[in-house]
């Protein structure tokens, strides 16, 4: 007895995949949900009320009690750290990847004793071998988290900067730290005191092995034109002519490597730019302290490039310091333009190219 013949099976065109779906359209507006998601949930999507979302519906109450299990975590998509087949553009060093300005609360030691409690913008980076993905962020926050009780020394940032290296299996990395530091400064003839505000950075850097210790300040004085000052003076002399010589707010930046074990407290560094250059900007002001102020800058009249220099003499007097680098800008009231200089003291600081905003993020704005 002969078996029957199997009908032949032909590929569906295009014609067939229309007829198919008007009927399909039709049964799904006369089924109900139970019998579509027997049939295939994706079907309920030719409905028109649901064309844009999947059957079934996803709840959109947020889950107060859910709680994740290992399991449940073990199971999470993890892409940032996958493997190197993922890995976009080319295999590359990265010399510096992480997360940069989330703030916290640290306290600060202060040289008469006591401490003070600032707010703190954080950048922290690790270096980022060829073959790896990526980093887990989140984990240089939580280092810092774990030690952002402890009062501020450059021992507990090396600690920080030991437990994130460990954590994200990296050779280099840097952690900076910027904050406002208060001190009060007194007046200079009435005997009143206002709080002045400095500008600070900390740096903690490891590449290849060795590790630096870097404080940037951000200095505010003023600066009188030593040849506007002389001609003034001539004009009085020669012509009995009333004149006055220009000067101008001006922000030095001073960046030193901390050397040794002693310690060079942030009151000491302001200290050193005081003296090198007398004529920082005043908080509280009465009549006589106007005066005294305009007799001050007299007693001290400065070009950018004198002002570098003085830094540096002051600087490089100081054992507690090494490489270090003065950027200067006096912010001209007689010219439209700036005037502007760096001087650098040792290889830690010197580059032959700078950042084109260096310049434009000294002008102080109070």
């Amino acid at each position: 007895m002969n078996a029957p013949a199997k009908p032949t099976v032909t590929s569906p065109d295009r014609t067939d995949a229309e007829r198919a779906l008007r009927i399909l359209r039709k049964w799904v507006e006369e089924a109900d949900d139970a019998e579509i998601a027997d049939l295939d949930p994706v079907v309920g999507r030719l409905r028109e009320d649901r064309a844009v979302s999947n059957y079934p519906d996803l709840s959109r109450v947020y889950p107060e009690h859910f709680e994740v299990t290992a399991d449940y975590k073990a199971g999470l998509p993890d892409l940032q750290n996958g493997p190197a087949s993922l890995i976009r553009g080319a295999r590359a060093q990265i010399q510096h990847v992480g997360i940069s300005n989330f703030r916290l609360p640290i306290r600060y030691k202060l040289r008469e004793g006591g401490e003070l409690m600032l707010e703190t913008s954080v950048t922290g980076t690790v270096s980022l071998e060829p073959e790896k993905k990526g980093i887990n962020m989140s984990r240089i926050m939580r280092t810092f988290y774990r030690h952002s009780e402890r009062t501020f020394s450059f021992e507990v940032i090396e600690a920080v900067l030991d437990d994130y290296k460990t954590d994200l299996e990296s050779l280099d990395a840097r952690i900076e730290m910027r904050f406002s530091f208060p001190v009060r400064q007194k007046a200079l003839r009435s005997g009143l005191e206002g709080y002045q505000y400095y500008d600070i950075a900390l740096e903690l850097i490891e590449h290849q092995g060795q590790r630096r210790k870097i404080v940037h300040l951000d200095y505010v004085y003023s600066s009188t034109c030593p040849c506007s000052l002389e001609l003034s003076e001539h004009a009085r002399r020669s012509r009995n002519q009333l004149a006055t010589p220009h000067s101008q707010r001006s922000v030095a930046r001073v960046s030193v490597e901390m050397l040794g074990e002693e310690c060079l407290w942030f009151e000491d560094l302001i200290d050193i730019c005081r003296k090198a250059v007398p004529t920082e900007t005043q908080v509280m002001v009465k009549r006589e302290d106007e005066q005294a102020f305009a007799e001050l800058n007299a007693a001290n009249p400065i070009f950018v490039e004198d002002a570098a220099r003085l830094f540096c003499e002051h600087l490089r007097a100081d054992k507690r310091i090494g490489d270090f680098r003065v950027v200067a800008s006096h912010q001209e009231s007689l010219h439209s333009h700036d005037a502007v200089s760096i001087l650098t003291h040792g290889d830690t600081f010197e580059v032959n190219s700078l950042d084109p905003r260096m310049m434009a993020s000294l002008h102080h704005i109070g």
